[in-house]
Order: structure tokens, then C-alpha cells, then sequence
């Protein structure tokens, strides 16, 4: 996609957008102008068209945030923070569902600690006791399953972090199969 195609097709909810957080038109127009020189510049980094929209959602967001922090209007941006676009993803909910059956795939100790503690809540203390061992052993069992269950995500897909590290979009390998990795761990 081009920075034409892509400007002609989310402009107007862009525009739409800023006039939400900002009241003077001529500065609504400055940030539309930021938020196309930022996507000129980092349009390189977008690897899926279906990420284009987040992306440039995201972008808007802290330019508005950029915005108010540079012109000291600080009161501002707790409002902002908050923000989110309501008919858009929620790429940490949609991996959430995948949470139980990776767990399931993990060998079975790994598996049974973390269903008790990330999925049942108990502490690891509560664990250690039931289980009569020291909670220092709990401790590095349940680091070393969570370490297990994270090899079994980004087996499962590749992820597009923003600058602040944070998750906007994710891409399922054509190559996973979680039956492989239940197999694999029996």
C-alpha cells in the first residue's frame, strides 16, 4: 500500500479522531500533517496491511499526547491515556484465548503449575504448601514453565511491538501446529 492509498483510506477517521482530543481546528490540521510525516517516514516498518489502521491509530494517539506535553497542558493527558478506538481489536484478548490450550500443550508439571496459578489464582506459596516442597523450588518450577509457555507463544506467531514495547498486532506462523507440540512434549 501507498502512502496515497493509505492517507485516501483512513485520513478522515484520522481527522475525525484528532478533532475528539483537540478543540482548535488549525492545530487538529499541524497534528494531521505530524501524523502523515511520521507515516511517511515509518510506513517501512508495517509488515500486514490488516495492521495499517492500529498502527496509524497508535500514531495519532501520541502525537496528541506529544502535543499537549509540549504545549504544558499536562491535565490533559490522563483522559488521553485512557483512550482506545471501540470497534477496534483487542489483540491481548484474542491471545488470551489461546492461554489455556498452550498451557495444555506444555509437558504436564509445567502444565498443572500453571493452570493452579495463573489460570486458579492460587499464590505460589499456597502451592509450595500443598505440594510439601520449598516455595524457592515453586518459584523457579513455575519461572521455568512461564518460560516454556512463552517459547510455545512465539512459536505460535510472530509479534509487532510499538517504540514503548507495547502489543499492536500479531501474525499466526503458517508452520504452527499446537497437536505437534502436545505430541512433542508427551
Amino acid at each position: 500500500m501507498t502512502i496515497d492509498e493509505i492517507w485516501q483510506e483512513y485520513r478522515s477517521g484520522l481527522k475525525a479522531f484528532l478533532h475528539s482530543k483537540v478543540s482548535n481546528p488549525d492545530d487538529v490540521q499541524d497534528l494531521l500533517q505530524d501524523v502523515l510525516l511520521k507515516t511517511h517516514i515509518a510506513m517501512h516498518t508495517i509488515n500486514e496491511k490488516s495492521s495499517i489502521k492500529a498502527w496509524l491509530f497508535q500514531v495519532a494517539h501520541h502525537t496528541v499526547i506529544d502535543h499537549y506535553r509540549k504545549n504544558g497542558q499536562e491535565k490533559h493527558l490522563q483522559s488521553l491515556q485512557l483512550w482506545y478506538e471501540p470497534d477496534e481489536r483487542n489483540i491481548k484478548m484474542e491471545l488470551a484465548q489461546c492461554i489455556r490450550p498452550f498451557i495444555q500443550a506444555l509437558p504436564e508439571k509445567s502444565a498443572s503449575l500453571l493452570e493452579e496459578v495463573e489460570l486458579e489464582g492460587k499464590t505460589q506459596k499456597q502451592l509450595a504448601q500443598e505440594l510439601s516442597i520449598s516455595y524457592s523450588t515453586v518459584k523457579s518450577q513455575v519461572q521455568k514453565a512461564r518460560t516454556e509457555l512463552n517459547d510455545v507463544f512465539h512459536a505460535c506467531c510472530e509479534y509487532e511491538l510499538d517504540k514503548h514495547g507495547n502489543l499492536i498486532e500479531y501474525h499466526p506462523k503458517a508452520d504452527f501446529n499446537i497437536r505437534n507440540l502436545k505430541s512433542a512434549n508427551k
